[in-house]
């Protein structure tokens, strides 16, 4: 390959490249259509993450309000933050070991047949 190519390719590959140039003949498609985006879910991965939060939402509503705050709570199931067992007692002026024994006893009840059914579908 001659050097005056090389250098060619060189300058061209540092050059920066919009993603909206239009590729192909007919110019109607743009380069950043063809870069796929890795932190995006698959549209079928979107679809059971979405069904799956719905059926959680729904077998947590047959806790009382207390077990299904101290769950969501305890595995951030609201904004993604988990809380150790002192940060849930504190918001609710209780030990930790009470909410550990709220946390066991709402646990037992989600295991139940009825309410474990609902959600069995969604392990791999």
């Amino acid at each position: 390959m001659p050097v005056e190519k090389v250098r060619e390719i060189l300058r061209v590959a540092q050059e920066p490249v919009s993603l909206e140039t239009p590729i192909g003949e007919e110019e109607d498609s743009h380069l950043g259509d063809f870069i796929p985006d890795d932190d995006a879910l698959a549209p079928a991965d979107a679809a059971s993450m979405l069904l799956l939060k719905e059926q959680l939402g729904e077998v947590l509503k047959t806790l009382t309000a207390r077990e299904e705050k101290v769950l969501s709570l305890r595995f951030g199931l609201e904004d993604g933050h988990p809380r150790t067992l002192e940060e849930v007692g504190k918001e609710f002026n209780v030990t930790r070991e009470r909410i550990r024994q709220i946390e066991a006893k709402a646990l037992r009840k989600l295991r139940h047949p009825s309410r474990s059914k609902k959600l069995k579908d969604f392990l791999d």
